[in-house]
């Protein structure tokens, strides 16, 4: 019988632990972690993402700032600002919401945060510590996919597994993730042939393409763990995921849902690197 991973469930026991944490750092004398969110433009979705972190902070017992930004800034004034934030003392962590408006150099904006404040773990810095396994923040939503399968006991150990999607922010900072843990770690992407012959043999297969129910029943194996990290809208509206959830669910052995999956993890990661970067300077 197919169990579901229920990222909520996972998302809000670790920001019961983080709670727990920072209670600690308060109690004994020091100031909260801080974060900073930065927002340029009027994205709906990323509004959203905005609010619901600023939210978790303050639940959290965290500082936290939110910059809202007109889309016409220039790329200099958003330099200006990270770098004011950068040396902002009750500032440990700098989130700056992507994508930003097309004249805005992202690759620059990110360089631009302090390696040492990158929560987000998208700086080249901290992409080449885990690639070296050294210590530094790891990308979010990879880093709250590790988090899943490890609290349900999913054994990495010589186990096959497929990421679908090659992306700096989930793909490639996964693979090197889940090589740490001792998996065999195919990645795949548009250019891969004869994909399904990949996805069938994996133990478990991760999809990360942004692709509306792309991954079928017909590509997976009885029994294999199946991890949904896209955000779509199918014909109706309706939120789903990479993954052909109904009909995919009737082989796998654990799979998680759109959403309710890897969606809350992602926010809470953020939340814990933010608490290491404080936990660094104490």
């Amino acid at each position: 019988m197919t169990k579901i991973i229920d990222g909520k469930k996972v998302s809000a026991d670790i920001k019961e632990e983080i709670k727990i944490e920072i209670e600690k750092i308060t109690e004994s004398g020091q100031r909260a972690p801080g974060l900073a969110v930065i927002i340029v433009g009027e994205n709906p979705a990323s509004k959203v993402y905005v609010n619901s972190k600023a939210k978790t902070c303050n639940a959290l017992g965290m500082y936290s700032e939110k910059h809202v930004l007109d889309a016409e800034i220039t790329e200099e004034e958003l330099l200006k600002l990270i770098e004011g934030l950068n040396n902002k003392e009750k500032i440990d962590g700098i989130l700056v919401q992507l994508p930003l408006p097309k004249h805005i150099d992202e690759d620059k904006i990110i360089e631009a945060i302090k390696p040492e404040k990158d929560v987000d773990g998208f700086h080249p810095i901290n992409l080449g510590k885990l690639v070296i396994g050294k210590n530094g923040f790891k990308s979010c939503t990879p880093y709250g996919i590790m988090e899943l399968l490890e609290r349900y006991e999913i054994d990495l150990n010589g186990k096959d597994v497929v990421v679908v999607g090659r992306s700096n922010i989930v793909g490639k900072p996964l693979g090197i993730m889940l090589t740490k843990a001792n998996a065999t770690v195919t990645i795949c992407h548009s250019r891969t042939k004869n994909l399904s012959e990949k996805t069938l043999n994996a133990d478990i297969v991760i999809v990360a393409i942004g692709r509306e129910k792309f991954l079928t029943e017909d590509m997976v194996k009885k029994g294999a763990v199946v991890i949904d990290v896209g955000i779509n809208r199918d014909a109706s509206g309706k939120l789903c995921g990479d993954v052909d959830y109904e009909n995919v669910s009737k082989k796998t052995s654990l799979i998680t849902p759109v959403p309710g999956g890897v969606g809350p993890m992602t926010i809470a990661m953020l939340m814990k690197n933010t608490v290491k970067s404080r936990m660094e300077k104490i």
